[in-house]
């Protein structure tokens, strides 16, 4: 009895010492202010003004998140054809919702739209697609996200820590807790999800702020997705896309690219054409999206191609421009009927 009871308590003593060295081993791995690439970002940061004694608590108060790591690794789902894609994005609740933003937003969009010529039903249904109009702009800890995949995500380390740095700095210079502010895995941010290097380039506030607040004011992320619109090209009054036919055209002409390359009347040569009157001398990319039966033709023009900027997809694009285009009319005109309600 004696000797079992040894053995027992024997157990019952390392256990607790086994679990501390588990927790230990835990916090060494997440400690990313030792590793040698973590002090070029602090370099590189502070070559920008941030106090080093800042960042470096900044960097220590880090966590790696394997689920992270783990959403970044899942193999993409198969790309769905368009007719699949466009039920995600233009449905019923999402251009109620579209709507509803828009009403209560009014004056903001109005203010903006009138100071950047981006139509207002744009900048809602990026808003509208990035995020679902604000409700779903993720969880996670930036500096968390970043951190894990700058330091233990080697296939995009060079893109992250470069984003890594550039939150520091925006934390840094805008005076936000860096620990507080929240994201997706990938560290995109705030209603319209900009990373940190967007965040800096492009994110304007509305009026009456020192830096742009796209985590909880809708007017600064208003504010901001316009002024990005306007950085990549946007033009006011200028066409997005055009539907085209195209049953005849070679496989070729649509592998060019997102960017306008050929004119209309090039294309229209080569077997795409519009379906309404279009200059022949405008330059516009063609594509051709699969329906459950069959395919549809459209042209896209510079504008559009502004639009494949903020993702650089042409379904993408495709949804954001009809999301818009039913936002502006009120109502769900030009829904397929079998698209049910999310």
């Amino acid at each position: 009895m004696n000797r079992r009871l040894s053995t027992v308590m024997g157990k019952l003593f390392f256990l607790p010492m086994a679990c501390l060295l588990m927790v230990h081993s835990a916090l060494g791995e997440s400690n990313y202010l030792d590793r040698p690439e973590a002090q070029e970002v602090l370099d590189a940061a502070v070559a920008e003004g941030v106090d080093r004694a800042w960042a470096e608590q900044v960097l220590e108060a880090a966590e790696r998140k394997q689920s992270i790591l783990d959403a970044i690794a899942r193999p993409a789902e198969k790309t769905k054809p368009w007719h699949e894609y466009r039920k995600i994005f233009i449905t019923d609740k999402r251009i109620r919702g579209g709507i509803d933003f828009a009403k209560e937003h009014t004056d903001t969009l109005a203010s903006v739209s009138a100071a950047t010529g981006v139509p207002s039903e744009i900048i809602v249904a990026i808003i509208g697609v990035e995020t679902y109009y604000g409700r779903i702009t993720g969880s996670y800890r930036v500096v968390d996200a970043l951190s894990t995949l700058a330091f233990d995500y080697p296939k995009r380390s060079a893109f992250f820590t470069k984003e890594l740095k550039h939150f520091l700095v925006l934390a840094y210079e805008s005076g936000k807790d860096p620990l507080s502010l929240k994201g997706s895995y990938a560290g995109a941010m705030g209603y319209g999800q900009f990373m940190p290097s967007s965040y800096r380039a492009y994110a304007k506030a509305f009026e009456g702020h020192q830096s742009a607040d796209i985590w909880t004011s809708p007017d600064d992320a208003i504010a901001s997705v316009a002024n990005y619109f306007i950085a990549h090209g946007w033009t006011e009054g200028h066409p997005v896309v055009a539907a085209a036919h195209g049953d005849g055209a070679p496989e070729a002409i649509f592998q060019q690219g997102l960017k306008p390359l050929l004119t209309v009347g090039e294309l229209a040569e080569a077997g795409i054409a519009p379906l309404s009157p279009t200059d022949i001398d405008v330059r516009a990319t063609p594509f051709r999206f699969e329906l459950a039966d069959g395919f549809e033709y459209w042209l896209g023009f510079d504008n559009f191609y502004t639009i494949t900027r903020y993702n650089h997809s042409a379904m993408y694009a495709m949804s954001v421009w009809q999301l818009s285009e039913a936002i502006a009319a009120g109502t769900d005109q030009g829904m397929d009927k079998d698209i049910s309600n999310d």
